[in-house]
């Protein structure tokens, strides 16, 4: 999948819409406690205003339940990013109208404009005359934002179809690393796959047994595999309605001579809680009325061994529930495994690229995702929107 990129076109001068993803964590005061994915931008933002153009940045945050909610507005991000480049930063309190298009038009080369968070207009419906009004403001088109690749909305696919359309650096390490890793992965090809739902998973598992040589399975969504296995799982999660699909899935890795390997011991709580009582169990005992709540130091080892004789990994989804310290062993082992791997090694967006951050990995693998939603869709082989509407190298 070739794409233009902001290296392939003069933009000395040129007002450059660049959409990027600052939908970022923050505390209840409202702080930023992860600024990865403004981090990711940079590279993108100080090529463009190095090359002399006029940035024009345009993102969302949240998802605002009234126009303008003070606690929706995208300041803080510009306050980062400014931190971040050491050079001013314009943020403006609209991301449209007449006074947006007076300030754009009077930008000199090497400005930045942050625009007003465009989820406080019709963006998610990808509406006509609010993608106008966004268009209005560039003369270029840039997508760095891989976390809203997924979605037809008016600032990643709409503003795309009336401005000649490249993709930022980012947005092209995202669809080269990932997409060498489906197209033609270095073997043994492993994906690990993590989470609480299958059914948030089953695109993904179907194009990846046509692929890997494992597919390594935790996570809450284990159980319904398990259940499938005709195993007690007692008050673990369960999806009552997947279990003959997880099944059929099973069968299907077996068809294809993919090793599909699930959890052999786990640890169990008496409640979901982060005080229970807690034990290691093997998967066929399981008590009736305990929890899976993570994977046990059999399966940590078990997918660690097979982790480390990979030449390609990929990882979506926590091996329990990490966000409790007594349930966070099998995400770390994952962590560290992929971390003292030496093939590629991928961990796809949303939960697994946050634990990989709390953990201290994320500069010991060779990619981290920023998109969690956008991540799982190309890993089902999905065409994104965002990056289809692009120019093609």
């Amino acid at each position: 999948m070739q794409k233009m990129t902001v290296k392939d076109i003069d933009v000395k001068g040129k007002r450059v819409l660049v959409r990027v993803d600052f939908n970022v964590p923050v505390d209840d005061s409202g702080n930023i406690t992860d600024d990865r994915r403004i981090r990711s931008a940079v590279p993108t933002i100080e090529y463009l205003v190095n090359q002399g153009a006029r940035v024009i940045l345009m993102c969302h945050f949240g998802r605002p339940k009234e126009p303008f909610d003070p606690e929706m507005k995208v300041d803080r991000m510009g306050e980062r990013l400014a931190q971040i480049i050491g050079r001013p930063v314009c943020k403006l309190d609209d991301c449209v109208g007449e006074e947006v298009e007076n300030k754009v038009f009077a930008m000199k080369d090497g400005d930045i404009i942050l625009l007003e968070n465009v989820r406080f207009y019709k963006d998610t419906k990808n509406d006509p005359e609010f993608t106008e009004k966004l268009a209005k403001l560039g003369e270029i088109f840039v997508n760095d934002a891989f976390g809203a690749a997924h979605r037809a909305h008016s600032s990643t696919f709409g503003v795309a179809k009336l401005l000649p359309s490249v993709a930022g650096f980012l947005m092209q390490k995202e669809i080269e690393i990932m997409g060498n890793a489906l197209r033609n992965p270095d073997k043994p090809f492993v994906a690990i796959l993590g989470g609480a739902k299958v059914s948030d998973k089953i695109g993904v598992i179907e194009n990846l047994l046509t692929k890997v040589d494992t597919l390594l399975i935790g996570g809450g969504m284990a159980y319904t595999f398990l259940k499938a296995k005709g195993y007690e799982i007692g008050n673990s999660l369960l999806e009552e309605d997947k279990v003959r699909l997880a099944k059929e899935l099973m069968d299907k890795a077996v068809s294809s001579n993919v090793k599909l390997l699930l959890p052999v011991d786990n640890i169990v709580a008496d409640r979901f809680a982060i005080d229970a009582d807690k034990k290691v169990v093997d998967s066929t005992a399981i008590p009736a009325d305990w929890e899976g709540l993570d994977i046990g130091p059999k399966t940590q080892e078990l997918f660690a061994n097979v982790i480390k004789n990979a030449k390609t990994v990929v990882w979506n989804g926590p091996m329990g529930v990490f966000e409790m310290e007594p349930f966070a062993g099998g995400t770390k082992a994952v962590a560290e495994a992929l971390a003292k791997c030496n093939g590629t090694t991928i961990v796809g967006g949303g939960d697994s690229a946050a634990a990989v951050e709390q953990l201290g990995f994320a500069n010991k693998v060779t990619h981290v995702s920023t998109g969690g939603g956008a991540s799982l869709e190309f890993l089902e082989g999905k065409d994104l929107p965002g990056v289809a509407a692009l120019k093609d190298r």
